[in-house]
């Protein structure tokens, strides 16, 4: 997994993303986002997103990365985490396929996310960028909205200099 294997883990393609929305369905286009990128505050403005349109009345996923204590942080559907249960049955039902195509547990994360998102019915999914950059996971989506935070050099060692 990536947290484990450093930048040997880090592509630079967009194959195995593709090859698992296609696995999957193409969850990711059966819901609007909204596409949340930048150096910093990414993290706080997808919350602060997810919230308004909650309030708002919609059904909404948040993907954010990384997480703090537990893997279910990461994937919300209207402030709730997405539950053991969904992860386990998720991993269970694409073993063969995630083993195969070698993902990294960034891209696995992202396709589990669009996966549950897309079962749960959502209205829109608000999604936070991983490294960014134009080879970043989350860039299948065709957002209706995409948000910039502040922009400094971060990652350069996986993304280059600009």
């Amino acid at each position: 997994m990536y947290q484990r294997e450093g930048k040997t883990a880090f592509k630079k393609d967009m194959t195995n993303i593709l090859a698992l929305s296609k696995h999957l369905g193409n969850p990711e286009k059966k819901f609007k986002t909204i596409h949340v990128g930048g150096t910093n505050g990414k993290g706080s403005t997808s919350h602060m997103l997810a919230s308004i349109l909650q309030e708002a009345g919609y059904k909404v996923g948040l993907y954010t990365s990384p997480h703090l204590k537990n893997f279910t942080e990461r994937i919300r559907i209207n402030g709730n985490e997405i539950s053991q249960k969904n992860v386990t049955e998720f991993i269970e039902e694409n073993k063969i396929f995630l083993e195969k195509q070698g993902l990294s547990f960034f891209e696995m994360t992202v396709g589990m996310a669009f996966d549950y998102f897309s079962k749960e019915n959502v209205d829109v999914a608000v999604i936070e960028v991983g490294l960014g950059g134009r080879l970043d996971s989350t860039n299948i989506i065709t957002p209706e909205v995409s948000v910039i935070t502040n922009i400094g050099l971060d990652h350069t060692q996986f993304l280059g200099e600009t």
